[in-house]
């Protein structure tokens, strides 16, 4: 096993993994020319069309180095901060990590973040300043920067540039100097740790692992510990990207095994994968992964009723294929049976809805996304509200509390001040500042560190702080605790029926400028009907805020060419009963668009 280097490339978002994995893919004889594309680890269509990777991808290089053949197992990694538990998942698989900085931004919000994660898995560190080919570059103020983070000697930071190929050879030499090779052992009993899976329709669940001691060929039996089931392997392989079949996988490698099981539900991600008597054994089960706690609830429910079933399979296999994705059945009047889905994130929640219609072909309603508050009740009983829908009568509630989260913000000295004071518009409480170069003076930008409430930064947070700063601030956040709140619950009528599916908890002194903006923005998006719609924002049986759509006008005296004027004024008042009789009976149906585009503009 001296021979094999795990390790994976952690950055924030655009600072160009996925570019410099293709050049160690290229650098490596990997992928040949023929076949080379740009983002070649990125699997999906919304990773190539939004340029960001979201799902981790391991791939296994040739390298030979000194005359003496190494194999390289590398795991690309997401940079935004919603797919942090990618990023977790991929360190505990691996025993090195490339940190990549990009010479034009310097050190960023989850650049520090990604960072934490891998000092936590105690992994070799090998930072890179990637980019240096553009003019705007500036590798002495990043070099500073990464030193004053990690506390290195200035000869141990990497120059690369991931579009031209300049320094990659100097980073693989360096992995294989500086990255330990795996542990463990061929002749121990299997145990393999599954960091991700994959549904095929023809071979099953097929796991992704790691596998820390023992072999496995296909033809043997395996057991999956916590999920308790055993079934023979039918194949194993590795990644070169693509799935390749190989004899067998030993103590050290990372590749795939298709388990042959079609229960979806029985391969979780951070299950070990061990004989049959690993107890008879004395076998330790992994210790896999900590349980990932959801930061955002949102209702998904099928646009057709009767794809209830469709949707549960697909979020099944969506599950399987994204472990921090989390579900349970809800049932709603206006929409039906669906789930209520824990995320880690609004862009999280964007990029499972998308999959849903592309690789499921499922149009869906997506409620606006809740935090969890904890509610204690005046019977002395508490409990948690995961939608506006769980919050009980105001009368009942003794006291409500909302999650908080340490946020880090970086961003140049000239913006400090409208990043503040976004921040304080948020509810957020100011800690300290910390600038990024040991010299204060000499520091371009600074690390700020708040408190935040969860709620503040869900929907237009992130937009609106790029804004403040030109594009140039980063943020990084993690939960903190729970702390007291004065929300309340907010419905939204249309044609004086309640949409459940608007419904949302709101701060009380914002709740009638929020409802204004709902009912605004509901106004300018929905299909004018033939009778007038009352829009209407309520908390109980006070309206707050309210807008009314004019209906369509028909002409009905248009053909009169003359006569009294008693005849045109019969016509009118005939078509006004005629409308009110309509807007008895009307139902408005909501586009599902209309639901995003109130989602947006909520905050």
């Amino acid at each position: 096993m001296n021979d094999i280097r795990n390790f994976c490339i952690i950055a924030h978002i655009d600072h160009g993994k996925s570019t410099l994995a293709d050049r160690l893919l290229e650098a490596t004889g990997t992928v040949t020319k023929r076949e080379m594309r740009d983002q070649l680890l990125d699997q999906m269509d919304i990773e190539r069309e939004r340029g960001i990777t979201i799902k981790l991808q391991p791939v296994r290089m040739n390298y030979s180095s000194g005359g003496k053949d190494c194999v390289l197992n590398l795991i690309d990694t997401p940079g935004h901060v919603d797919f942090t538990y990618e990023v977790s998942r991929s360190l505990a698989a691996v025993e090195g990590a490339i940190l990549l900085v990009d010479a034009t931004q310097g050190v960023q919000a989850q650049t520090i973040g990604n960072l934490y994660l891998a000092l936590d898995q105690d992994l070799a560190v090998i930072p890179v300043v990637n980019k240096i080919d553009l003019p705007n570059a500036d590798r002495d103020r990043t070099r500073d920067e990464i030193v004053h983070l990690l506390g290195c000697r200035p000869e141990d930071i990497l120059y690369a540039s991931g579009k031209t190929g300049v320094g990659v050879p100097e980073i693989l030499e360096t992995v294989i100097k500086r990255v330990p090779p795996p542990a463990g052992e061929t002749s121990r009993p299997l145990r393999a740790l599954v960091f991700d899976s994959t549904y095929d329709p023809y071979k099953g669940v097929v796991a992704f692992v790691r596998v820390v001691d023992g072999e496995l060929r296909a033809g043997d039996r395996l057991r999956l510990a916590a999920g308790n089931v055993t079934s023979e392997t039918l194949e194993v392989g590795y990644f070169k990207p693509k799935m390749k079949a190989a004899d067998r996988l030993v103590a050290g490698d990372i590749g795939y095994i298709v388990t042959g099981l079609k229960d979806i539900e029985s391969c979780r991600v951070g299950d070990t994968v061990t004989v049959p008597n690993f107890r008879e054994l004395g076998v330790t089960p992994l210790p896999g992964y900590k349980q990932i706690t959801p930061m955002v609830f949102a209702g998904i429910f099928p646009q057709e009723g009767d794809e209830f079933d469709k949707l549960r399979e697909a979020m099944l296999k969506l599950k399987l294929n994204d472990a921090s994705l989390t579900f349970e059945p809800e049932r709603q009047t206006a929409l039906g049976f669906g789930f209520r889905t824990g995320l880690l994130g609004l862009l999280h929640l964007e990029i499972v809805q998308e999959r849903l219609k592309r690789e499921h072909n499922l149009d869906v309603v997506v409620t606006t996304p809740s935090v969890a508050y904890r509610v204690e009740k005046t019977d002395d009983t508490s409990m948690v509200a995961k939608s506006p829908q769980d919050l009980p009568d105001r009368t009942n509630i003794r006291s409500i509390a909302e999650p908080w989260v340490k946020a880090d913000i970086i961003v140049p000295r000239e913006f400090i001040g409208g990043v503040m004071a976004l921040v304080q518009e948020k509810r957020g409480l100011y800690r300290d500042t910390e600038y990024m170069t040991a010299e204060a003076s000499s520091a371009s930008r600074v690390l700020l560190h708040y408190e935040l409430p969860l709620s503040s930064i869900l929907v237009d947070f992130y937009d609106r702080l790029k804004s403040a700063s030109s594009g140039y601030a980063s943020l990084s956040y993690e939960f903190l605790d729970y702390r007291p709140a004065d929300v309340v619950r907010m419905d939204i009528l249309v044609a004086e029926e309640p949409v459940e599916a608007l419904a949302s908890i709101v701060y009380e002194d914002a709740a009638a400028r929020i409802g204004r903006r709902i009912c605004e923005t509901l106004k300018e998006s929905l299909p004018r009907q033939q009778f007038e719609i009352k829009i209407q924002a309520a908390i109980g049986a006070k309206i707050v805020a309210s807008e009314r759509l004019a209906p369509y006008r028909k002409d009905v005296i248009g053909y009169l060419s003359g006569g009294d004027w008693t005849r045109k004024q019969k016509l009118l008042n005939k078509q006004k009963k005629g409308k009110k009789r309509m807007a008895k009976q009307g139902r408005v149906e909501i586009p599902p668009e209309v639901f995003f585009k109130v989602l947006k503009k909520k905050e």
